[in-house]
């Protein structure tokens, strides 16, 4: 009886071992004119520290917002401060795809993902100005957006992520409003441009990045996925891939995330950004 008392108490005390503050913040964007809100979560229990944390920016899928990640997943809050990252979760809107489009000049979300939330989050948070102490990942839309960004900001961004991602969007021409962001859906110019699967051809001509993608087996976009892993391995991309069980919901993404958090950590750690995580040599 008084072992297994101690082990609830022990259960309870590692529960709660862990603290991180949830901000929500609006962030106002020039380019497009107007204010989004979005989530930042800190490790720790003070939002001024003098101990500097790596940055992961975590996107949303369509038709979400930027209260989807920590309503959703609520462990985040306990995993920023496991993994000693600070986690940014930016507002893409219903379905900006996140590019800047080039017939809507209030949907330019590149802009405000590259530019104007990081200016923010450096100006106002403890957070460690290095490329190699950036990340950025999402899921489904903001899975393409993770390795769209990723890719064109290889001098910003140290590694990059998709979780599920929609990631061939030039065949994605109905429903999901990237017909709205991109125009006339026969200008598959276009559409290919805007496209992971074309970015990932000017790879060799950008810094290099760290890359992660996983996607369940019974996903209905796994088919993206495999096409984006099989085109990586034949333009010798280096990459960690990664299919297992789940389909395209929050279950599969819960577990998801933080593998890709753990990832991250491992890569802020190659160059000792962050101390070790709690119990590991």
């Amino acid at each position: 009886m008084r072992k297994t008392l101690l082990f609830i108490i022990f259960l309870f005390a590692l529960q709660y071992s862990f603290a991180s503050i949830v901000d929500t913040v609006e962030i106002r964007s020039d380019a497009m004119n107007k204010t989004r809100k979005c989530v930042v979560i800190i490790p720790g229990k003070k939002k001024k520290t003098k101990e500097l944390y790596p940055t992961v920016y975590l996107l949303h899928g369509f038709g979400g917002s930027y209260s989807n990640w920590i309503r959703r997943i609520p462990e985040l809050a306990i995993h920023a401060d496991e993994y000693k990252v600070v986690i940014v979760c930016p507002d893409g809107e219903f379905g900006s795809w996140y590019f800047d489009s080039p017939i809507d000049s209030s949907m330019r979300y590149e802009t405000y993902l590259t530019k104007e939330i990081p200016a923010y989050i450096e100006a106002n948070y403890p957070v460690i100005k290095n490329r190699n102490a950036r990340a950025i990942s999402g899921l489904s839309m903001g899975g393409h957006g993770g390795l769209f960004l990723g890719f064109r900001h290889a001098d910003y961004f140290g590694a990059c992520g998709s979780m599920s991602g929609a990631l061939a969007i030039e065949h994605i021409t109905r429903g999901f409003q990237v017909e709205k962001r991109l125009g006339d859906t026969a200008n598959k110019k276009r559409y290919f441009e805007y496209s992971i699967m074309k970015e990932m051809e000017n790879y060799a001509k950008t810094d290099s990045i760290t890359i992660i993608m996983d996607c369940g087996t019974e996903d209905f976009v796994i088919e993206m996925s495999r096409a984006a892993h099989q085109k990586m391995l034949s333009l010798k991309i280096p990459h960690d891939y990664i299919e297992r069980p789940g389909k395209h919901d929050w279950k599969y993404w819960g577990t998801a995330v933080q593998y890709q958090l753990l990832f991250f950590r491992n890569f802020f750690d190659r160059y000792q950004l962050i101390p070790k995580k709690n119990g590991l040599p």
